[in-house]
Parts: structure tokens; sequence; C-alpha cells
């Protein structure tokens, strides 16, 4: 019962507005734990201890929860009432218990980003930050195990099993990007690198084009490859190389799996683009890397894809396929990654581009800039799932010298959608 009084541990904020306008007493259920994100995915002993042992505390209206540039010692879930949140630019938005976000966290990890103001007594959940650690440990499978709830789908079973028996097969990385690599490993200078590059016209004349796209800002265009490389640097080229020849592996015969495969890829390089203009826009991230990290976000599936184009039409359905996308993507692109001899920030990112609450270094990564690009290309979508706030999850506390809000993240896409559809149109023919 201690190890589960740990995990649940109710700390005071330490903040006098807290101390004064909080009172303690009103119970929880199980079934309340089960509807928050992400402790509804922790075992069901755990819940029925802690709400034996704890009871959610009770803000009077006025009260602050916690305030921007203050240590999140705990994780704040709202149960009852509404809180109103506020950045640091004065951007204000409100949530209330009967909105879907009320899932979520009000904020974990890190330093707040933005103040808490309960609009109306509130029943407030708070829940030791070391909920998300234990979260993340079990998300760190490196092998595929079928849960019950897809026993019959013939196509994730047969995956699995061959996954499992190393029998799956793994895409090859393209020759002139493993060749750029190993030869960089040697410390080559830009005209070596440009030897290699020319050897694939089709990989260097993109190259020039990605060069002259908006991303890279400048007044005189690139008109062979060695200026190409030369305006873009050695660092940045692999990268991009690596990046315009995973297009290759992009493929498929089977109308339906081609289908999939354009999709796939148009998403790979809408996330590549926005982690790439996030990572400009913070300063403390190549751009180059955040533009590979985004695209390698689903490689996972491509192998589900091509292990399906050997299989016969009516072996599998449309909505199996979807299911078992869902569902590979984070081990099996581990798998291709680790295989392509990745280094291991980028090794991770398709096990945990879409953990959301994700706080793996203490510093900002190319990890956390795919979270939020993750994030940031679900605004203004028009589905029925629903996603935390950006100002609310670990990565964007990072970001000591700008705030995301809804309506900032907002500008940012509006500012860089140019850029966004011009590397869209540059990485797709």
């Amino acid at each position: 019962m201690a190890l589960i009084s740990d995990f649940f541990k109710s700390k005071k904020t330490g903040a006098t507005t807290v101390e004064v306008d909080m009172d303690w007493g009103e119970a929880i259920s199980v079934d309340d734990l089960k509807k928050l994100i992400p402790i509804r995915q922790l075992k069901t002993e755990f819940l029925e201890a802690f709400v034996c042992e704890h009871k959610a505390r009770i803000f009077s209206k006025g009260a602050t929860l916690f305030a921007a540039g203050t240590p999140a010692d705990c994780v704040y879930f709202l149960l009852r009432g509404e809180v109103e949140l506020t950045d640091q630019k004065s951007q204000s938005y409100s949530i209330d218990n009967t909105s879907p976000k009320s899932r979520f966290p009000l904020f974990a990890e890190g330093v707040h980003t933005t103040t808490a103001v309960a609009k109306t007594d509130s029943s407030i959940l708070a829940v030791s930050q070391k909920i998300m650690q234990m979260n993340q440990e079990d998300k760190q499978a490196q092998q595929l195990e079928l849960p019950p709830k897809y026993e019959n789908n013939r196509l994730l079973q047969l995956f699995v099993q061959n996954f499992s028996n190393d029998e799956v097969v793994i895409p090859a990385m393209p020759d002139t990007a493993l060749q750029l690599r190993k030869a960089m490993q040697q410390e080559i200078g830009v005209h070596e690198a440009v030897r290699i590059i020319q050897l694939d016209p089709v990989v260097s004349g993109k190259l020039i084009q990605v060069a002259n796209c908006p991303l890279y800002i400048t007044l005189q265009p690139a008109k062979s490859c060695l200026e190409a490389v030369n305006r873009i640097g050695l660092i940045g080229t692999r990268s991009l190389v690596s990046t315009l020849c995973l297009k290759q592996i992009f493929n498929s015969k089977n109308p339906v799996l081609k289908k999939y495969m354009e999709a796939l890829w148009k998403r790979s390089i809408y996330i590549s683009s926005i982690s790439y203009v996030l990572a400009k826009e913070t300063g403390r991230v190549d751009p180059e890397e955040a533009l590979l990290a985004g695209l390698v976000v689903d490689i996972g599936i491509i192998p589900l894809l091509s292990f399906a184009d050997n299989l016969p039409a009516n072996f599998y359905t449309e909505d199996e396929l979807k299911e078992a996308m869902g569902f590979v993507r984070g081990v099996a692109g581990r798998r291709v990654l680790e295989r392509w001899d990745f280094p291991e920030e980028l090794v991770d990112i398709p096990l945990y581009s879409n953990d959301w609450y994700q706080y793996k270094s203490d510093q900002l990564t190319v990890l956390d800039i795919v979270v939020l690009a993750q994030l940031h290309s679900k605004i203004g979508q028009k589905n029925n799932k629903v996603y935390p706030t950006i100002s609310s999850i670990p990565a964007a506390s990072k970001l000591s010298d700008a705030t995301l809000s809804p309506e900032h993240s907002l500008a940012i896409l509006h500012h860089a959608k140019d850029k966004i559809n011009n590397a869209l149109r540059a990485f797709s023919h």
C-alpha cells in the first residue's frame, strides 16, 4: 500500500493562494480514474487502492491552482467545475468537466507555462508526477504482444507471429542514403558528399529543388548539387538525402495498399515540415534532423503494408488493415530504424511520437519537437478524437522562451502555411 501512496501522492503546491482557498474532502471512484488519460491505462488494483486512501481537492472560486513559471510538482485533473488557464502572453482558455479535454491533465511535467484559476468551485485531482513515468515504462516493450481484442484480426495475428520470429522483411535503406551515411562516418568533405549524391541524378535534382524551397530562405537560388550542399551543410544534407530516398519504399502495386502508402507519405512529409518549422522556431533542435524525424514517425507501417501485399486480397478487410496499422507502427518502426543504424534519439521516434506525456529529458529534444508537430497537425481536423491542449504537455513546458497556447499554435501554423505547402510539393514529386 505504501507503494501505491508513493505513486499517487497528493503534494501541496506551496502556493499561498492554494493553501488558503482549498479544502480537502471530495471522494473519488475508480470510474472517475478510468476516465482520465493516461491514468486509465494503469492496473485496476492500483486504482482501487488509490480511491481508498485519497480524496480530491476542492478549490473555491477564484483560487489559483498553479502559476506560470512555477515548478510542476503534481499532475492536475479537473473532475468538477471550470478552470481558466492563461499563458504568459495573456491568452486564455477555459476547460470545464463536461469538456472532453478534461480527461487530460491540466498540465504535466517541468515548469508551468500557464496560470490556472478556478472559475467556479472546482474538484481537482492532484497526482504525483511519477504516474507519468510509470505509464511510460509500460510502453517500452520492444515486442508486439497481441491483446485479446485483436483475436479476430487474422492479418494482425499472422504479422505478429512472423514479427516475433524475426521473419518480417524490413525494407532496406536506399543505397544513396546508406552510402552517404557510411562515408560521413569517415568525416568526408563537401565535394566527396556531392560525388556520392550525384550518383543518383533523381536524388541530386530533388536536393537542389528542396534547397530552393521556402524552408531555406535565400536570395540566390542553388543551381548545382554543390551549391545545395554548401547551403544546407553536410549534416543537414545527410538528413535530407535520407528523407528524399525514403519515398522509394512507399510503393505498392495493390490499389488499396497503394492508397495507404500515398496517404502515409503525404502525412509523413506534413509532420516532417511542421517539425522543421517548429525546430527553426525554437532554435534549439537541428531543423534537418527534425525534418527526418518527422518523416519516420509512421515508418513501422511500411513492413505491415509490404507483408499484406504478399497475402491473398480476401485474407483481410480494410478495417482489419487500419486496425493493424495503428497497433504495429511504434514497435515495428523502432526495429526498422535500428536495422538502418539510426542514432538512438531517432530510433525512439516511432515508439513515442504519439505519447503526449513522454518525458525523456529535461532538455528540449527532437522527440519533443515531433510530439509537438503531431499535436499541431491535429489542430482544425474534423474528427471525433479529442487531444490535450498544447500548453498542457511536457514538451511545451521546455519552451522557456515561448508559449504554445491554442491561439499561438494556430498563428505559427498560419505563418508557416506557405512554407509547409511548398515543402509538401517539393517532397511529393
